[in-house]
Formats: structure tokens, C-alpha cells, sequence
């Protein structure tokens, strides 16, 4: 199970980073764009440079509104396209951290029921694991 706190940034040179309250599922996916080098010493085998290309990072998730700080600067984040500081602290020990576009915030509930959001982040420049 991959579970993890995602954590946004306060905004001040040296974040301070607020845990985002209510998230119930995560997703982490890490990409690498492929740069092929084959030629015709290759023996028709296809060859990648390594380092090369381009790497990202895309992060999900779901949970349950608690109008906690966070969740407003989330809000803020999104409505305004402002790339912000977060910070992924895994159950192992292992942190992630970088700027993110949220490039997705969701809202859904019931009359009755709670009120859910889904959010999506990608990142912008380099993502380093601590």
C-alpha cells in the first residue's frame, strides 16, 4: 500500500508545510520521457540515453473536506494557477518535495453526506526525495 501526507507549503521562502487534512486515497506516479539513440551499430536493438528527457511527477487524491488552513490554500491555489511548495512524508521516513500546479480540485457531496474533493498536482521543475 502506498500511502502518504501531502503537505502544502505556507508560501514563505523556508515553507512551513501544513498537512492536508482528509485524504483518504493517494496516487504518485513518476514519468520519464524516453530519448532513443538507436543507430546501425545498435544490431537492431533499440538504445536510450540515460538522463535525458523529460521527468515528471503527477500526484492524486481523495478524501473528506475538514476546512482545515490548507485546504483554503489549496483553494487559493487552485482558483489563482499559483505553483506552491509541497512535500510528500511517506510512512517509511522518505520525503518527496518540489512545486506543484494544482491542476485539478473537485468538490462533490449530498444533501446529508459529507463533502468529498478529489485533487491533482504536477510538477514543475525538480522533485527531490530526502
Amino acid at each position: 500500500m502506498l500511502g502518504f501526507l501531502l503537505k502544502v507549503g505556507d508560501g514563505s521562502a523556508t515553507p512551513v508545510y501544513a498537512t492536508v487534512a482528509g485524504l483518504r486515497t493517494t496516487m504518485l506516479s513518476i514519468a520519464g520521457e524516453q530519448v532513443a539513440i538507436t543507430n546501425k551499430d545498435s544490431g537492431g536493438w533499440r538504445e536510450l540515453l540515460s538522463g535525458a528527457g523529460t521527468r515528471s511527477v503527477s500526484v492524486a487524491g481523495s478524501g473528506v473536506f475538514t476546512g482545515s488552513a490548507a485546504e483554503a490554500r489549496l483553494k487559493a491555489n487552485a482558483l489563482a494557477g499559483t505553483l506552491d511548495d509541497y512535500r510528500l512524508s511517506f510512512a517509511s521516513g522518505e520525503t518527496m518535495q518540489g512545486r506543484f500546479l494544482l491542476t485539478k480540485l473537485d468538490y462533490s457531496g449530498d444533501f446529508n453526506g459529507e463533502r468529498a474533493y478529489t485533487l491533482a498536482l504536477e510538477s514543475s521543475g525538480q522533485v527531490v526525495s530526502l
